[in-house]
């Protein structure tokens, strides 16, 4: 068990979405880095879509009231426990009254951490994820403030070593370009776009803004112009989708996005790349790179096979404490 002892606002329980009730109006909700919280799951043996707590802002400090298993992964933020300085992806073993505290995020957008099992929290619709607009899911349909206790789903402790295990995660940015580049196929209204509106989408960089949140991020570049003009009836809208609003400055619905819309769509970007924008912040730039459902499918292989990397990994590494033991 973990006591919160500080945290910024907009910390919430959540797991990989709520999935089945687009038609009635109810979103999907979920992990914005869906890469970081399945990876801190898997490092403690847990499910995939076990719930975490996503945090989005830091510092924060957490005290555990028994000795837990944790998982930290995310942005880098200096975290530590009881001052002893911990890898940006680390699974370990927490004694009673021990302190974890996070420092200022420079990497990255936010931390998930992960408690043996999974956090117990009741399953709402198929879902642990909190649903901030419904107010219900994951903690009490709320937030997390001081004082709040998260519960591991199981009291059994995985095997680790004494200082704990650490992977590394991809990198967000390539090393030839300072952007975070979002793979992207175009969607309905693409081809309505002016021929240099579709240039400009697809080859300049689009800087995220202020009026950001986890319903979606907001962009600032060049205007995009439709080459045909009218209204639109409003038509479904799901995660990745990237909206171009009448100011010509495009939105991506992320984790929290609403089921309608009447924006056109100029892209939808993979889902395998979500994470990316997940852990970006207001002021990074971001390039939009076209590609074909081809390579699409093979971003959902590559992403298959990096999860199998992992596991063969953690598998290695636990044996190696077994022998140890």
């Amino acid at each position: 068990m973990i006591e919160v002892l500080s945290l910024p606002p907009l910390a919430t329980v959540q797991d990989l979405g709520r999935d089945g009730f687009w038609q009635q109006g109810l979103g999907r909700a979920g992990a914005m880095d869906p890469m970081s919280h399945s990876l801190a799951n898997l490092m403690l043996g847990n499910d995939a879509n076990a719930a975490t707590l996503e945090i989005p802002l830091s510092p924060a400090r957490f005290q555990f009231v028994e000795r837990t298993a944790f998982a930290l992964v995310g942005a880098a933020c200096d975290a530590r426990l009881d001052g002893r300085a911990l890898p940006r992806v680390f699974a370990g073993i927490a004694d009673k009254n021990q302190v974890l505290e996070l420092g200022v995020m420079t990497q990255g957008a936010r931390v998930y951490l992960a408690l043996s099992g999974g956090i117990d929290v009741a399953v709402v619709l198929g879902s642990r994820s909190t649903q901030l607009r419904e107010g219900f899911g994951g903690f009490e349909g709320r937030v997390l403030a001081q004082g709040d206790r998260l519960v591991p789903a199981t009291n059994s402790l995985p095997k680790l070593p004494k200082n704990g295990l650490s992977l590394s995660l991809p990198p967000l940015r390539s090393e030839q370009s300072s952007d975070i580049v979002l793979r992207a196929l175009p969607s309905t209204e693409h081809d309505s776009f002016s021929s240099e509106a579709l240039s400009a989408f697809w080859s300049a960089p689009y800087v995220i803004t202020p009026q950001s949140n986890r319903q979606g991020y907001r962009f600032e570049g060049p205007e995009l112009d439709r080459a045909s003009q009218g209204e639109l009836r409003s038509h479904g809208i799901v995660p990745g989708i990237v909206q171009v609003p009448g100011g010509g400055q495009p939105i991506i619905q992320l984790a929290d996005s609403a089921t309608m819309g009447g924006y056109p769509k100029i892209a939808a970007v993979i889902e395998q790349d979500l994470w990316r924008i997940g852990q970006a912040r207001p002021g990074d730039a971001v390039r939009f790179e076209k590609i074909t459902l081809e390579a699409a499918a093979q971003a959902v292989a590559d992403e298959a096979s990096l999860r199998v990397q992992y596991c063969d990994d953690l598998d290695v590494m636990r044996t190696q404490i077994t022998g140890w033991t």
